[in-house]
């Protein structure tokens, strides 16, 4: 299995996909050609016929063919076990975390990935679902502020390693009066580690081995420490 875990694929306003970091053309090198995609939904009851539709555009704007390419949602959860084995390249798209999390425990996703030996690429809430234990980021008004809001939860295993996605569009945020960075995700960071990344870095796992490509920020015990630039990996 090999991993590209985004926090966007894509440069919005261009077509294909993001060539920093070397992004789009390691996906060209381990896609193979006539490839059969799977686009697994962040909310099974939204229109993920669209979404799937302008991913499978950019994958074929740069290159990319596909014999098929199908959606995993609400409407055939019960095919997931046929669909994740007849597939070549799972997309696990973004969305929100928890409703995300919900789904791929209803489909059974982390058991039914053992042993795949394709290629998946996760988008914002599925790069952080992909991880063992997942650091689920309030993000919806209310939440921050719920006691029984769940901030970690349990994802699909690929990776230990939880990442925090679109660093700049977040970095500044506010949610019910608190300062998202300052006041919710370094405090959580006691004891923990995650990593920021920017849109255009993703993390890279192949063989058992993980390198965050591109700009990132190491957030532990209450501080954060930018620990690489555009253009550079740091092997985890």
């Amino acid at each position: 299995m090999i991993c590209f875990l985004t926090s966007l694929p894509v440069t919005e306003g261009t077509a294909g996909l993001n060539p920093a970091n070397r992004f789009a053309d390691e996906m060209r090198r381990c896609v193979r050609s006539r490839c059969r995609g799977l686009f697994i939904c962040s909310d099974p009851d939204y229109d993920n016929d669209t979404e799937a539709g302008y991913m499978r555009r950019d994958f074929e704007d740069s290159g990319l063919s596909f014999e098929s390419f199908s959606v995993l949602d609400g409407r055939n959860a019960e095919d997931a076990a046929e669909l994740v084995g007849n597939s070549d390249l799972i997309v696990l798209t973004g969305g929100h975390v928890p409703t995300q999390n919900r789904f791929f425990h209803r489909i059974g996703l982390r058991e039914l990935l053992k042993g795949y030996g394709g290629v998946i690429m996760g988008i914002s809430a599925g790069s952080m679902n992909s991880a063992d234990v997942v650091y689920a980021q309030p993000e919806l008004e209310g939440e921050a502020a719920d006691p029984g809001y769940r901030r970690f939860l349990t994802g699909l295993g690929l990776t230990k390693t939880m990442l925090i996605p679109h660093y700049y569009g977040i970095k500044d945020n506010i949610l019910d009066g608190l300062r998202v960075m300052e006041d919710i995700t370094l405090p959580d960071s006691k004891g923990r580690t995650f990593y920021y990344i920017p849109d255009g870095s993703y993390l890279y796992i192949e063989s058992g081995c993980e390198e965050l490509r591109g700009e990132a920020y190491l957030v532990k015990d209450g501080t954060i420490t930018r620990i690489s630039g555009e253009g550079e990996t740091v092997l985890l």
